[in-house]
């Protein structure tokens, strides 16, 4: 009798009239939900910041334009961008001791 009982149970949960409404109320949720975030994407920037990045943007492609030209750098200067490359690699290529790194960490 008891296992009737639960099987009764059981269907009396599986079949409710109002699942059918209940989905589609979640799935209208989900879509409120969804248009409430791409209006949260669309105000990513405030207008000051745009107004900034604009300035920003103009002034770099006008400024080249107006202002005459430099002179060029020390020689030595255009060194440095060449010797700070060849650290990173040396730096990227060089191995490590992985059990001395693993312990330090524990």
């Amino acid at each position: 009798m008891e296992g009737g009982g639960a099987r009764q149970r059981r269907n009396h949960l599986l079949v409710r009239p109002n699942a059918s409404k209940r989905h589609f109320q979640q799935q209208q949720q989900q879509q409120a939900n969804a248009a409430d975030k791409k209006v949260a994407t669309s105000n990513y920037f405030s207008i000051e910041a745009f107004l900034v990045l604009a300035f920003l943007t103009m002034s770099l492609l006008i400024l080249p334009l107006v202002l005459p030209p430099l002179p060029p750098p020390p020689s030595l200067l255009l060194l440095l961008p060449v010797c700070m490359l060849i650290l990173l690699v040396v730096l990227a290529f060089m191995p490590t001791d992985m059990r001395s790194m693993a312990s330090s960490y524990l």
